[in-house]
């Protein structure tokens, strides 16, 4: 049986704020539209909102229901029930891809970035990766993936700028990082 969020106290979740400082500055004045996999409550889904430009769209998908406001600081958030690893997701070109505390259930990476690079135009997408620091599998991160993996992964696509962009202290143990990912 897993944990349920109603039995876990809430200063280990993360606020907005913090999940905001994990996040790139993002310097598109057009509207983009991004897919933030794996949302869940949406902590990083309206981080995201507030670092996207005005009239930006983000499709949050995750395999349980979630409620989500339609719109959040001058952005547009569509719900979307799916697993974005197995099914297709039938969305419009993507701007960009954010998988927050996600990809780390994921065993078949190579598969799921060649799946979600063909949500992008003309294959010019940008990912934003929240992970742990750490490649010890547990029952919460079955397939873990520390950033000189993620690094070595992206690098076998064409990706050149891997950068890691914010580290934090993990509630649960072990260091939060982010990379921000992009071919130039």
């Amino acid at each position: 049986m897993g944990i349920g969020k109603a039995s876990i106290p809430n200063f280990y979740f993360m606020e907005i704020g913090e999940a905001k400082l994990l996040l790139p500055e993002l310097t598109s004045i057009r509207p983009e539209i991004w897919a933030d996999l794996g949302c869940g409550s949406g902590t990083f889904t309206y981080a995201l909102a507030e670092k996207l430009s005005t009239e930006s769209k983000i499709l949050a998908v995750d395999r349980i229901r979630q409620e989500f406001s339609e719109r959040y600081h001058q952005s547009k958030i569509d719900f979307k029930q799916a697993d974005f690893e197995n099914n297709d997701l039938n969305i419009p070109s993507l701007d960009g891809v954010l998988l927050a505390n996600a990809l780390h259930f994921v065993k078949n990476k190579v598969r799921l970035i060649q799946k979600l690079e063909g949500y992008f135009e003309q294959g010019n997408g940008r990912w934003i990766i929240v992970e742990y620091d750490h490649s010890v599998p547990n029952q919460w991160e079955p397939y873990p993936i520390p950033f000189v993996q993620l690094k070595l992964l992206f690098s076998q696509f064409g990706y050149s700028k891997i950068e890691k962009i914010g580290e934090r202290k993990s509630v649960f143990g072990g260091t939060m990082y982010s990379a921000f990912i992009t071919k130039t």
